[in-house]
């Protein structure tokens, strides 16, 4: 495979991201667009010098030259979408979060391993370098026995209709908490004993606006997680051990991270390559690698680590009683 023919299916701002980041990487060709509006797409192809677009996600999945996937459209459509690209026998990269719940996500990755195509959500952190040289330097020791983690994303963004209406599987928790659960499992693993939380309601749909979340380990650790879409934080992320602690600049899109010793001085600096696009090229390049590989999953995150996400997500919505139209259906 000399290039990786890339098709988009929605022509939003996540769209524009990725068409900006592949722009720069000679691996993939910037080969179709999909929207619901036909204008749109050849706006959008026009701009960012797609050779094709089409006027419906139908159409580019049909297209034989369309390598990989990339679904970037709202949460409430990822499943129908993921599906569609799935039955054409296309490999898929999907925006987080994967799909409205987890029963969605256990039907779309059983659907991947029945035509054997490759599917992976595309939690952009989960594949960058600095996020994996973070889980390093933890694991050397430097700030001794890691015990507790925090983590914060908020936007203002609480008008938006994607984090207003329960058709589009808004609130906070699927579009920045899960930012702030990947950090956790990423660094702290995955033996949870315990989930507590709390949430703040808002909108004629009920959902969540601000979230706190903490998860309990079988071996003594903690995190706190908190997110929301009516504020602007620091973003931060913190590792703290008995002997220091690391200091995330951007839990969303680490960019650097500091080491602290005891007495609270910086003894190491680390920052992201200065070839990096945006950070989402390494997710399209482990599609890629997948891809020559004949792997129908991305090791960076593995379909079982995004089922177990989506039901710790049901769980908490649940427990707040945040319910979008899909959870019913059978």
């Amino acid at each position: 495979m000399e290039q990786l023919n890339l098709g988009i299916i929605g022509a939003g701002w996540i769209a524009d991201k990725m068409a900006e980041t592949v722009s720069g990487l000679p691996q993939v060709r910037k080969y179709a667009i999909a929207a619901r509006d036909e204008a749109r797409a050849k706006d959008f192809a026009n701009h960012w010098h797609f050779d094709k677009a089409y006027g419906s996600y139908e159409a580019l999945v049909a297209d034989p030259s369309v390598d990989l996937v990339y679904i970037a459209t709202p949460h409430s459509h990822h499943f129908r979408h993921a599906s569609l690209a799935l039955n054409a026998g296309k490999a898929v990269l999907c925006e987080k979060a994967f799909t409205a719940n987890a029963r969605e996500a256990e039907a779309l990755i059983a659907l991947a391993h029945e035509k054997h195509l490759l599917l992976t959500e595309a939690i952009w952190t989960r594949y960058m370098p600095l996020s994996k040289q973070i889980k390093e330097v933890m694991d050397s020791g430097v700030i001794g026995e890691p015990l507790q983690l925090s983590a914060t994303l908020s936007y203002s963004m609480g008008w938006k209709d994607r984090i207003m209406k329960a058709e589009l599987c808004g609130g906070a928790l699927l579009d920045l908490g899960v930012y702030c659960i990947n950090f956790a499992r990423m660094y702290f693993g995955t033996d949870i004993v315990n989930v507590t939380s709390s949430c703040v309601k808002g909108g004629a749909d009920g959902m969540d606006m601000h979230d706190s979340i903490t998860l309990a380990y079988r071996n003594g650790r903690v995190a706190n997680l908190q997110s929301s879409a009516l504020c602007l934080d620091s973003r931060n992320g913190m590792i703290c051990g008995d002997k220091g602690f690391l200091l995330v600049d951007n839990i969303n899109c680490p960019t650097s991270f500091k080491v602290f010793n005891k007495d609270y001085q910086v003894t190491a600096e680390y920052r992201c390559p200065s070839t990096q696009i945006t950070g989402y090229e390494y997710q399209v390049l482990a599609c890629r690698e997948a891809l020559l590989n004949g792997q129908i999953e991305c090791a960076d995150m593995p379909h079982a680590e995004t089922i177990a996400i989506m039901r710790m997500m049901d769980g908490i919505r649940k427990s707040w009683g945040v319910v979008y139209p899909y959870d019913d259906e059978k």
